[in-house]
């Protein structure tokens, strides 16, 4: 079989939850520790992904898309298998059902450049279980003026970014611009989201868990979000802003569900899902998540991973990406351990963000905050988690001392009060960062409804707030973004 590639999580949000009340209680998952198992051999990565269940028993497929058009149906229903989703322009397929053997097979087939296991990456590293809930009234819900939302004092990371001078201007985004949310779905029936999300456009590539949710919540759409991540991740770019704001609340999102209750994302799915939101219209696609990987050991992946990424480009969409929580140095490959020292992997590269044409997104954070409402010093320093290198394009708010508010899912099982009322939950990490500069992009897209991917992500670094010197820097790419000046205020 064709070399197999693992992929290893960038561990894309630090979650830090804060609540009102007298105890508090917290559960932290030891982290994993990823220069460890990069300093493994190939073989060691192997054993340890398989015994671990990283594998989820699907194959990733990357061939010509005449292969893929005439061939491959008829090929994997001889070897018993499923094919689970295709795309003709870009030859990439996901198939189930069959054995390693018969992906040797495949892989050996004319026409068929790569089959590898589908690899699981992770979301999250720690959660502390407490939220805030919001007393809100059973008014309609009026989206002008976001920075009435009842827990608006408390989003430092809105002001960062001069959100609310755009919103005095009256531009709080446009229903006809579409950002999709690749993530672990969306709570579409949160006050701070009804309304927002189109469920026509929006799908699961996980039937696991659109059991869970059938099972738990009867009836709901399959991107109800059992995590939260989602859920957050969405209401920061678009929000009705009665519980908290977001960077827009007239923004049309779609909800991508490639990540699990767990906050475990088949890399198959993600890749189905950034084609599949590509071609439903999205006008900006938002990835809190990613992985790293030895590119050396199979370079045909990072050739997968770039076309479909240049496609989700040529269909005009812009990929925000957020650059990972290891603080890992991407340019030297440096990967710092628990000693104090680093690691030096002999190649990685960092999917997503080293993928040509994407949209990289690093973290900013106070360094030290007042209380919950501040005053908090230092909003744009470099959070110190923050992947950093010249694949960053530009910075944005993901939390430090202060983490960044915004919606709990009401269908969460990580975090069942969030079932109890509409609770906004505090959350740091890229995870964060990537969705202000989604927003963002989705204002430039309103104000310029013909410009392209390209133009989109230029004029998001032109508009930039210029933190560290002229350059450009490796923790804040162009800058940290600015929503004002991203309109021209």
């Amino acid at each position: 079989m064709r070399a197999r590639t693992l992929v290893l999580p960038l561990v894309a949000g630090i979650f830090a939850v804060t609540a009102a009340c007298d105890s508090e209680t917290t559960m932290q998952p030891e982290p994993q520790n990823e220069a460890s198992v990069l300093a493994s051999t190939g073989e060691d990565l192997m054993a340890q992904a398989m015994s671990s269940g990283d594998f989820t028993g699907n194959f990733i497929v990357s061939a010509n898309s005449n292969f893929i058009r005439r061939n491959l149906a008829g090929l994997v229903s001889g070897m018993g298998g499923t094919i689970l989703f295709q795309h003709e322009p870009t030859g990439f397929a996901l198939i189930g059902g069959i054995s390693g053997e018969a992906a040797d097979q495949l892989a050996s087939t004319n026409g068929v450049n790569l089959v590898e296991p589908e690899t699981m990456v992770e979301l999250e590293s720690q959660i502390m279980a407490e939220a805030d809930a919001a007393v809100l009234s059973d008014g309609a819900i009026l989206n002008d003026n976001p920075a009435g939302a009842f827990f608006f004092a408390r989003q430092w990371h809105l002001n960062a970014i001069s959100a609310p001078q755009v919103w005095e201007s009256g531009q709080t985004g446009s229903a006809d611009i579409t950002v999709a949310i690749l993530d672990t779905g969306i709570d579409y029936t949160h006050l701070d989201l009804q309304g927002l999300v189109d469920l026509d456009r929006s799908v699961s590539f996980l039937p696991q868990d659109d059991a869970f949710v059938q099972q738990f919540f009867p009836g709901a759409h399959p991107i109800a979000d059992l995590n939260f991540h989602g859920t957050h991740v969405a209401a920061t770019v678009s929000s009705n802003a009665l519980a908290a704001a977001g960077v827009t609340s007239k923004t049309t999102l779609v909800g991508v569900k490639v990540c699990n209750v767990e906050g475990r994302c088949p890399t198959g799915a993600v890749l189905a899902g950034m084609l599949y939101a590509a071609d439903a219209g999205a006008d900006v696609i938002n990835m809190s998540l990613g992985g790293l990987f030895l590119k050396s050991a199979n370079p045909g992946f990072v050739s997968l991973i770039n076309n479909v990424a240049n496609y989700v480009r040529q269909q005009g969409a812009l990929l925000t990406i957020a650059a990972g929580n290891s603080a890992v140095d991407l340019n030297r490959n440096l990967i710092p351990q628990e000693d104090g020292s680093d690691f030096r992997a002999p190649s990685l590269f960092a999917s997503y963000c080293n993928a040509t044409g994407v949209f990289c997104v690093s973290a900013t954070g106070p360094e030290a905050a007042g209380g919950i409402n501040g005053p908090w010093l230092n909003v744009d320093a470099v959070a110190p988690y923050t992947n950093f290198g010249s694949a960053v394009n530009a910075a944005a708010p993901g939390g430090a001392a202060a983490p960044v508010w915004a919606a709990c899912s009401r269908f969460s099982l990580q975090i069942p009060q969030c079932q109890t009322g509409f609770f906004v939950i505090g959350v740091s990490g890229t995870s964060m960062a990537a969705p202000h500069a989604a927003g963002v992009a989705a204002l430039i897209k309103a104000n310029n409804p013909g410009f392209n991917s390209a133009q989109l992500g230029r004029a998001l670094e032109r508009s930039a707030d210029r933190i560290d010197g002229n350059g450009r820097s490796p923790f804040y790419g162009q800058g940290r973004i600015n929503a004002a000046r991203a309109v021209g205020l």
